[in-house]
């Protein structure tokens, strides 16, 4: 059964959220939306898909490869625009040719998470953070390896290392290889990214960290995206870039001019500002494992 996936093109209404990679590229919950939906498209019994892109198709080739993970045939098309649904299905869909999956899941626009379509993501900050709330229970399903429950409405990816003193407020989703420093509080209604670092003291509600995005200790973060130096808040759309490096930046990258620092180097950083804390951390993490 053959199924068209349409990547989203422009999206102004939230266009500060865009980073450098296509809409349907952007980490949601460590993956990212043509993932969920080939996903969904594979247990809906589709075997050959047509993605369109209006930009970057190297990119998307590059995220989803041939489709052979999901068991897929995966064709990756440039178009010069957004395509609708009626001129996709008009363009790609043969008029006698019945393997197609029944309409409208033979073409789907990439703008919601599968299975919430009321719950549109890119209509406005707001909108984008209800469907991220709404998806987050969904989100460690079935196709998700190594996601734990830590307690109700709490969820931790594979490699995360939590401090015994921090806690984590349900709703909350936690990536794979987080770090969340001591006496912090993440949540209720937030999500951390892959690889972020939390350092001590911080507090983040209803929020979303980005990936490898540190938060310098102390630092709070309210109804607002926290991606490398900037912070959106996502309930007046205000934007500004945080000039302080310590208080937020993105991991991997430079993070003053004219000192160019690696992802260890700042890890190396991190640990020494908070020195006293982490020994207790470790400490803490091996008794537990000795009992």
């Amino acid at each position: 059964m053959k199924a068209i996936l349409i990547c989203p093109g422009e999206r102004p209404a939230v266009a500060a959220l865009k980073q450098t990679l296509p809409w349907a590229l952007l980490p949601l919950f460590g993956k990212n939306l043509l993932e969920y939906w080939l996903d969904h498209l594979a247990q809906s019994g589709a075997t050959q898909i047509i993605v369109l892109t209006s930009e970057q198709p190297e990119l998307v080739q590059a995220a989803i490869g041939n489709g052979a993970r999901w068991g897929l045939s995966v064709e990756v098309v440039l178009e010069t625009r957004e395509p609708t649904p009626v001129l996709a299905r008009k363009k790609y869909r043969e008029r006698m040719d019945a393997d197609w999956l029944t309409e409208p899941d033979d073409v789907i626009v990439a703008n919601c998470f599968p299975g919430l379509p009321q719950h549109q993501l890119f209509n406005g900050y707001a909108d984008w953070f209800a469907a991220l709330q709404e998806f987050l229970p969904r989100a460690a399903g079935a196709n998700r390896i190594g996601v734990r429950e830590l307690k109700p409405g709490v969820w931790v990816g594979l490699r995360s290392r939590i401090a015994a003193s921090a806690r984590l407020c349900a709703p909350c989703w936690v990536g794979e290889q987080v770090r969340i420093g001591p006496r912090s509080v993440v949540g209720p209604m937030s999500v951390v990214e892959d690889r972020a670092l939390i350092e001590s003291d911080c507090h983040i509600a209803a929020s979303v960290v980005g990936p490898q995005t540190l938060v310098g200790k102390g630092t709070e973060v309210m109804d607002s995206l926290a991606w490398d130096n900037k912070l959106l808040n996502w309930k007046t759309g205000s934007l500004v870039t945080v000039p302080d490096a310590f208080l937020l930046c993105a991991l991997g990258r430079p993070a003053l001019p004219r000192k160019a620092t690696n992802w260890l180097t700042q890890l190396n950083a991190f640990y020494a500002r908070n020195k006293g804390d982490w020994q207790l951390f470790w400490k803490d993490l091996l008794m537990n494992k000795g009992g």
